[in-house]
Formats: structure tokens, sequence, C-alpha cells
């Protein structure tokens, strides 16, 4: 069985990064290098750098940060934002992304993703899904959560597989920021509903909420953000508690 991995996001507006609830009320936590170096010692599998202001402002992702946050890290580093074409993701790989993750653009023209797979080859290619719940369903929204589409994020995960996405980053706008867990519905949903990994986000308030997306949930990852910024856990206290239940992880040095 592959190891579940817990992957920490940084969302980084203005070279910092910052924090906020279902996508607003955002407030600094430090500079992107110095926590991603320092979650990488504490045992992060993965860093997810996420520039969240790129698209809506309709500019380049902040490629200078990335590029000295790549420079410091030895785990895998996906970058997004502002992401709009092959193109852009070649600049971010070139800066020392090793995956690019593609959101708006991908919603606007669906191609985006397969001429970027076709370039540099799906395992770099995410899809990443802002869902929201709709009834009994979830829709999708765009532009850092602030456009709703008429796409159903299930069958937009199926779509962006089709179309070369080689892993969703899958994030509820309701639990986004709130620390009341993940959407295990949601998650449960998308995972059966691909065959590529599915990286769960939005909700984290404990270890125990991570254990549950990647047990219950069937999540192949868990993105973590905020309980490690206030320093509420730490990665190392995670990755004891799941292996402690079962669940393989890589070991922390």
């Amino acid at each position: 069985m592959l190891a579940r991995r817990v992957v920490v996001c940084l969302d980084v507006q203005g070279a910092r990064v910052v924090k906020g609830e279902q996508f607003v009320h955002l407030r600094d936590v430090g500079d992107p290098v110095e926590l991603a170096t320092r979650y990488e010692r504490e045992g992060a599998d993965e860093i997810v750098f996420l520039d969240i202001s790129a698209t809506a402002d309709d500019r380049a992702t902040l490629l200078d940060v990335a590029r000295r946050t790549a420079e410091r890290l030895f785990i895998p580093l996906t970058l997004g934002g502002g992401i709009r074409s092959a193109d852009d993701v070649s600049l971010a790989l070139r800066a020392g992304a090793d995956k690019v993750s593609i959101n708006s653009a991908a919603v606007s023209r669906p191609a985006v993703l397969e001429e970027s797979a076709a370039r540099f080859g799906s395992q770099c290619v995410v899809a990443s899904i802002d869902a929201k719940r709709d009834g009994d369903s979830w829709r999708v929204y765009t532009r850092g959560g602030r456009t709703r589409t008429e796409l159903d994020a299930v069958e937009w995960a199926r779509e962006c597989v089709a179309h070369g996405a080689g892993e969703i980053l899958l994030t509820s706008i309701d639990r986004d920021g709130t620390r009341t867990g993940y959407d295990l519905e949601l998650t449960r949903a998308v995972v059966a509903a691909v065959d590529v990994p599915v990286v769960a986000s939005g909700g984290a308030g404990s270890a125990s909420d991570v254990r549950e997306v990647l047990d219950a949930g069937r999540a192949d990852a868990a993105l973590v953000a905020g309980i490690l910024h206030d320093q509420a856990t730490t990665v190392r206290a995670i990755k004891q508690l799941l292996a402690s239940s079962g669940l393989p992880v890589r070991a922390v040095a």
C-alpha cells in the first residue's frame, strides 16, 4: 500500500503566507521560504504553494518567491495560482516546481490540461477544484472561490482526469479554515469517481481530522495549513497518529 501523504499548503499573497476562513478574512502568518523549510524539517511530504490572488488580479504567479522556496526544498513542490497556459506551466517548472496546479484556466479552457500533460507529463499536472455544497451535490467555484460555475464538482473531476490531470487537489470551500473536519462525503465521492490521487483540503482542525479523511474519506493525501501555522499541532504529531492507527506514512527523520 502506498504511503499516505501529509501536504502542507502555503497560501501566498503579496509574497507573504496568509490564512483565512472560507477564502476570506486573511491574516499574515509568515515568510513562505522560512515556513516551507520548517515544515520539511518536521516531516511534510510535499509543499503546495498557492498564489491566491494571481487569477483574481489577472497577473502571473509570484515565480521569484516560488523559486526561492524551491531552492531550499528537497521534497516535492506544487505551484498554483495564475497558471493559464502550458507556457505558464513551463515557467513554473523551470522555477523549481515539481507539479503545477491549474484551476480557473482549466474551467475556462480544459484543453490547457491536455496541452500541459502532452508537453510535461500527467504526473506534474494537478487539477485544483474548489467546491461548495449545493443541495445534494457540490458546485465548482473559480477565481479564488469568488465565481460560481454550473459545473458539478464530481463530474468535473472526472473530466479533468480525462483531459490529462494526474492528480486532483480538492478543496471544500464550506470547510476551509473552519477547523471542523474535512468534507468526507465530498472527498469519498471524488475518490470514487477518478483513478488518480486525490488530495483533500479544507477543514483540518486536528491530527484526528487528518486521520479521518485518509481513512474514512479514502483520500491519498491530506492538505494542512492553519493548524500548523498556529502551532496547534505539528506534522510530526500528525504522522505519529497516522502510523499508530495503521496508516502507512513516510517516516520522519
